[in-house]
């Protein structure tokens, strides 16, 4: 024991001689769970895309990468794969606009192996001129290729991201512009790592079946960390818009993605933030074949795979099933995402989400809409956090968005306190109808550009009969008003989507 102590003491003293700041016990965020046999690691520096210097757009990201897939000083990539192979363990990290998060797992049993490579990658990158290479290779190949030619619906989303937040911090994909990525050298990530994977920077996020003392371990080796005060970056605010305005790649696609939404001024943890999670679930929840858009859109008339709303940021919608963790921001988004329809249909599939959520901001639910929801709803969040590591990670999420408690537990108590009244003036407050931005990725872009500044009709068939409710209901939307002064849209070639 006092070998230990004096060790411990040793390493801790020079810290405090220097009068430099140390981790804390308020720079944790603990769920330990006796029965679980694996311990969950979340590491989050408050660092993101935010912080990308201008003209290195991807920086953060890339740095993130360097940690993690990428070699330290005691083993090269190869090795620290190949060692990790038998525990049947890994590591990652996950970065959005403000928050950066190094994650790992591994069984308790296989710990004494695991933690040296965790713990490695954050204190000992070797910032390798091959590794920046590779790493770079590989988000150029995302977004001159993946992006323009294999995925129309995240670009599409990226393209709404960026219009909308343009002229911010938050205007641009964290994983940057071309231009950015291929500007990016080992000085550019080495400063960056040296200013934002600080002491003071960081929160630690353990939970599992660990014992106390990794907690020490842990603290005690990220004040190995260099110190450093982060200046703090201005929350976002957007540009106000006069109407509809519209981004439209051109691109010779078979189908068209859609894309549409603007800011909303509304964060977790608010008694109204439930209740516009009410209103948007009835709406579009998230891969569910009973929200409204989807009924009206692919059930009714098949025209896509589906189609979806959302009050928060949801990055991977085309992976994810359920809501993703640590990726917080403090403007959030209001999306409604529009999978991929036939081209011909694409003007008719645009006014027919616009009016079923104009019919909705206009009228708010009804007491029986209400109530199906509600207790779906309290059901379903009880499948967002399964696993210790997603505990973990919405516990963090609380710390980052200053939740007393727990924001499941919040949500789950909160479907029993809200009134349908509470969900309708949630409505009114926060959502808005003929002020948003759209983006759509389709191809013979000038003819779209005219039909929408004229508001030509677009009338719909199909190939198979359809009730007379539907029929009577297409005449109605084909003439739904969605007009657009020709100085709110802009056409953009693919090869300029991306690029700066």
């Amino acid at each position: 024991m006092k070998t230990t102590l004096g060790v411990f003491f040793a390493i801790l003293v020079p810290f405090l001689l220097l009068g430099a700041p140390i981790v804390s016990n308020d720079q944790l965020v603990l769920l330990p769970v006796k029965n679980d046999p694996t311990i969950s690691f979340r590491i989050w520096f408050k660092v993101g895309s935010q912080n990308d210097p201008k003209g290195k757009e991807g920086l953060a990201e890339i740095v993130s990468a360097m940690l993690t897939q990428a070699a330290t000083k005691k083993n090269n990539y190869e090795q620290i794969l190949e060692k990790l192979y038998p525990l049947a363990a890994s590591y990652n990290a996950t970065i959005n606009v403000e928050m950066t998060v190094i994650y790992g797992r591994t069984h308790r049993d296989n710990l004494k192996e695991y933690y040296p490579l965790f713990i490695d990658a954050i204190l000992e990158p070797a910032f390798k001129e091959e590794d920046l290479n590779r790493i770079k290779s590989q988000a150029l190949n995302y977004l001159e290729n993946t992006l323009r030619y294999a995925n129309d619906e995240e670009l599409g989303k990226a393209v709404l991201y960026n219009e909308v937040f343009a002229g911010t911090p938050y205007g641009h994909i964290t994983t940057g512009t071309i231009e950015g990525v291929k500007s990016i050298t080992l000085d550019d990530v080495r400063t960056f790592y040296q200013t934002y994977y600080t002491r003071q920077n960081v929160v630690i996020g353990l939970g599992g079946g660990y014992e106390p003392a990794l907690v020490e371990q842990l603290k005690m080796d990220l004040n190995r960390l260099p110190a450093g005060k982060v200046t703090e970056v201005l929350k976002p605010s957007s540009k106000k818009l006069d109407g509809f305005h519209v981004t439209i790649v051109e691109k010779e696609a078979p189908a068209t993605a859609i894309s549409m939404g603007y800011p909303i001024d509304i964060l977790r943890g608010k008694k109204d933030w439930y209740a516009l999670a009410i209103a948007n679930s009835w709406l579009g929840e998230h891969r569910n074949s009973s929200s409204h858009l989807y009924q009206v859109i692919r059930e009714e008339r098949g025209l896509n795979y589906g189609d979806y709303s959302y009050i928060e940021h949801y990055p991977n919608g085309g992976v994810l099933q359920l809501p993703p963790q640590n990726v917080c921001r403090r403007v959030q988004l209001f999306e409604i995402w529009i999978r991929p329809v036939p081209n011909e249909t694409r003007h008719f599939a645009l006014r027919a989400a616009l009016r079923e959520y104009k019919k909705l901001v206009e009228n708010g639910m009804t007491q029986g809409e209400f109530d199906l929801t509600r207790n779906f709803l309290k059901k379903y969040v009880l499948n967002y956090a399964q696993t210790t590591m997603e505990r973990l990670g919405y516990a963090l999420d609380d710390r980052f968005y200053g939740i007393q408690g727990s924001h499941l537990q919040l949500f789950i108590e909160m479907m029993d306190k809200l009134t349908l009244w509470d969900v309708n003036e949630a409505i009114k407050k926060y959502w808005q109808y003929g002020l948003m931005q759209i983006a759509i990725i389709t191809k013979d872009a000038a003819s779209l550009r005219d039909a929408l500044i004229h508001d030509t009709p677009s009338p719909i068939t199909y190939a198979t009969p359809k009730p007379n409710a539907v029929l009577k209901e297409d005449v109605e939307i084909a003439k739904f008003p969605v007009k657009v002064k020709p100085e709110n849209i802009k056409i953009v070639p693919l090869n300029e989507v991306l690029v700066r």
